[in-house]
């Protein structure tokens, strides 16, 4: 044993009057990068709240299912697992989505949505057969074009709420994870593993 290992141990009896172990008691810290669960529901809620009321939309899902959607949305769930899931139908989920602005560049991919606003008068028959699609593709393409102009009136100010709060969680939880790891590796860098008290 070293003389610097013997100072420590000196002082760790000292300090512990003889106790084998000292256990400190662990707590949150204020701006931890973890963010928890309930304060991202409640922020989502609000943000849910702030809709219903500006746009007044009507959805047969509870707010609790709406925030299942938003979550789904960002961790690529598909809105055949959600319905499966929430016990609703696709379609449930789908104006749910539009509902909030959330919209996936998978919701109309064979139609320009360009050309679908600027011919919203427009057969939809006639507007089937020039995209080679059906009508029921075409009328869920004016839909998704309505949202993102709804979306878009509003700044994409919702949309980046829901960004803000649940696009960034994936990364947050990868650094949270490693400031812990890194916070590990600092505080036990340079010490002996084989040290007997």
């Amino acid at each position: 044993m070293n003389e610097k290992t013997e100072e420590l141990r000196d002082i760790f009896t000292n300090v512990t009057d003889g106790e084998e172990t000292v256990t400190e008691s662990q707590t949150a810290t204020r701006g931890s990068l973890e963010k928890d669960e309930r304060t991202i529901d409640e922020r989502l809620e609000n943000v849910i709240a702030q809709m219903r009321e500006r746009y007044g939309f009507e959805t047969a899902l509870s707010d609790e299912e709406l925030i299942r959607v938003a979550k789904g949305f960002y961790d690529d769930v598909s809105d055949d697992d959600l319905a499966s899931e929430l016990e609703v139908s696709s379609e449930d989920i789908f104006d749910a989505r539009l509902s909030l602005h959330l919209i996936d560049d998978a919701d109309a991919p064979e139609i320009d949505l360009v050309a679908v606003r600027e011919r919203e008068d427009a057969d939809l028959g006639a507007l089937a057969d020039e995209y080679e699609t059906s009508e029921a593709r075409v009328r869920r393409a004016r839909r998704v074009a309505a949202a993102q102009d709804e979306s878009r009136a509003a700044n994409d100010r919702y949309r980046d709420e829901f960004d803000s709060i649940l696009g960034d969680s994936e990364l947050t939880d990868r650094l949270a994870s490693d400031v812990r790891e890194d916070g590990l590796e600092d505080a036990t860098e340079g010490m002996e593993t084989d040290v007997s008290l």
